[in-house]
């Protein structure tokens, strides 16, 4: 039986600032924007190539803003990937060597952090 992380709620104050820095600054597809009610937007995002979105908005989880610590992208390329966010105004971290990968760091306009991940061949 698989079981698949497909969706990872990050909590924002501002939704329209987030979906703009996630789809134009960060580069995710923004999927979906849907008003569903009053007190409940569900806006979907997802990292080209990945099977696994975020979702922000209204009404979405009693996460407090800024507290999502915890996601990791793995990228094909530390550098480029810095590149990009740093060329897309986001204050991006150094590339980070470790033996088990090459990480760079970013936080989102509420303070939630990501990491990025090359993996590095293990001998």
């Amino acid at each position: 039986m698989d079981w698949k992380i497909e969706l990872i709620a990050v909590p924002v104050t501002d939704v329209d600032r987030a979906k703009a820095f996630y789809a134009d600054q960060v580069g995710f597809h923004a999927d979906h924007d849907f008003l569903v009610s009053d007190g409940l937007r569900f806006v979907q995002l997802t990292p080209p190539g990945s099977a696994c979105s975020i979702v922000i908005g209204e009404g979405i989880t009693e996460m407090v803003p800024g507290s999502q610590t915890g996601i990791q992208v793995v990228v094909p390329d530390a550098d480029a990937a810095r590149a990009h966010l740093v060329g897309n105004g986001i204050d991006a971290s150094d590339v980070d060597e470790q033996p088990w990968g090459r990480f760079v760091y970013f936080s989102d306009p509420d303070g939630n952090r990501w990491a990025l991940q090359q993996l590095v061949p293990q001998s």
